[in-house]
């Protein structure tokens, strides 16, 4: 054996080591090219539901907002309709004419009653004094002290001022009002009480 053969059999073992070297290392790349795509791959997966996720979250919550603003416009409306509503009551309250001195006198006699003096000045809508004095001719102790600032009715009041009984239009429009607003508000928006 000589020192060619030693050397070319050097040079064959370290072209074997060599392409095992290679050939380890291409397996090492393949394989962390695998891990890397797969790696990617669950990366892309995970944004994909994260995105999604997002994307629902975001509908709801367009949903839940658009719902909101409906409501809150079909509150203004309902509010709308009844102030509507209250404010034609109130017009037909000031032009009534007929039976309003009928409704007048009871006004005045209940407010009389509950006042519960004997002497007293009674208030009055602009236009109602002279019906009222004439209604006033068969009662005893009161008498028109002026007008007020109510669609019709009167306001009945003790001799001293310390008492005061409200008996016009506006106060039992205000009182009718508070009491059947629920059932108004069925009526008027069709919904069931």
């Amino acid at each position: 054996m000589g020192l060619d053969t030693v050397v070319n059999d050097i040079k064959d073992e370290a072209r074997a080591r060599a392409e095992e070297i290679v050939e380890g290392a291409e397996a090492e790349k393949e394989e962390m090219l695998e891990e890397a795509r797969e790696k990617a791959e669950e990366l892309k997966q995970e944004a994909r539901r994260d995105a999604e996720s997002e994307a629902d979250a975001l509908r709801e919550q367009e949903v839940s907002s658009a719902k909101l603003e409906a409501r809150k416009m079909k509150s203004r409306k309902e509010r709308d309709l009844l102030a509507d509503l209250r404010a034609d009551v109130r017009d037909e309250l000031a032009a009534l004419d007929e039976d309003r001195e009928g409704l007048t006198a009871t006004l005045l006699e209940d407010g009389i009653e509950e006042l519960g003096e004997t002497e007293g000045v009674v208030y009055v809508a602009e236009g109602d004094e002279e019906m009222v004095e004439e209604l006033l001719e068969d009662v005893d102790g009161f008498e028109v002290g002026g007008t007020t600032d109510v669609l019709g009715g009167v306001v009945v009041e003790a001799a001293d001022g310390k008492v005061r009984v409200d008996n016009s239009f506006d106060s039992v429009l205000e009182r009718v009002w508070n009491d059947s607003l629920r059932e108004v508000s069925a009526r008027l928006l069709g919904e069931e009480e």
